[in-house]
């Protein structure tokens, strides 16, 4: 028991030091755009039918404020919204081509400073790190799938 709470440590405080060298390298964007806003933008590319309500639930937000937040992304060129052709009450938010450089470039500058970090690394442990991530990951998706064993029962 002991060997897990010392490894759960040692996930939690890696994980502090991965946001610290995320977040390092993306210093630059802070400038110009809020952590907050950089997420909703995130959100918003990786979901392309999203609408404000889905928006504000996946912030965990009201609705007002959701919309606002878009407001703003909306005001500086970062988003638009745009009406669902297959349903024209639905209003879809868009990132714009800006919006989805930023992204890119932020995500690049966070590559880079994460390939910093694991170049100084042993390459066994780079690869034992791979597979540990790999099987962590592998574990939390089938925690979050049913048994399947207890829908057959």
């Amino acid at each position: 028991m002991e060997q897990s709470s010392d490894l759960a440590a040692a996930i939690d405080a890696a994980a502090v030091a991965l946001v610290d060298v995320l977040d390092a390298a993306g210093v630059r964007h802070r400038m110009t755009v809020s952590p907050t806003q950089l997420r909703v933008l995130s959100l918003i590319s990786s979901r392309p039918v999203t609408n404000v309500n889905g928006l504000a639930e996946l912030l965990d937000v009201v609705p007002s404020s959701a919309s606002r937040l878009c407001d703003r992304l909306e005001a500086v060129g970062l988003l638009r919204r745009v009406t669902d052709p297959r349903d024209r009450r639905e209003v879809r938010l868009v990132p714009t081509p800006t919006a989805e450089a930023l992204l890119r470039e932020l995500r690049e500058r966070r590559q880079r400073a994460v390939r910093a970090v694991l170049d100084r690394m042993p390459p066994r442990t780079q690869q034992e790190l791979l597979l540990g991530l790999l099987a962590f990951a592998r574990a939390a998706a089938s925690e979050a799938q049913p048994d399947s064993s207890a829908r057959t029962a």
